[in-house]
């Protein structure tokens, strides 16, 4: 069983950067396909990243945000430059159920989440 966790959330000015990481336990998963999602206040569970064989991007933060793999340290990171107000949201990463040559934008189509971690972007 595979143990996800994120980290590296915070609270920054529009414009600003921060760094997400997603550590695995448990199992490698360097031939896994994982994915970032976000849940803004009030709002549904949304894509935003996935990495696969290469990566995969959501419009919203596509040109602003890199997902990439450190497997050294059996983990995903998320690099977000650029930040505006409406990234605010609970980030989390998944691994994908439906095997390491299919990327699905669809939360349901992923398990083993992590607890998430709070981006907070000021205006």
């Amino acid at each position: 069983q595979v143990h996800l966790r994120e980290a590296g959330g915070g609270s920054v000015q529009a414009g600003g950067s921060l760094r997400l990481t997603c550590t695995a336990s448990g199992r490698s998963i360097n031939d896994d396909v994982i994915g970032w999602f976000r849940q803004p206040p009030g709002q549904e569970r949304e894509f935003v990243a996935a990495i696969a064989w290469k990566p995969h991007y959501a419009d919203s933060v596509k040109g602003r945000f890199t997902v990439s793999r450190d497997n050294s340290e059996n983990a995903v990171d998320l690099r977000m430059l650029n930040l505006k107000p409406e990234d605010t949201a609970v980030y989390y990463c998944a691994l994908s159920s439906m095997g390491r040559w299919v990327v699905t934008t669809r939360a349901e189509e992923y398990e083993n989440w992590g607890q998430g971690t709070q981006v907070t972007v000021a205006s």
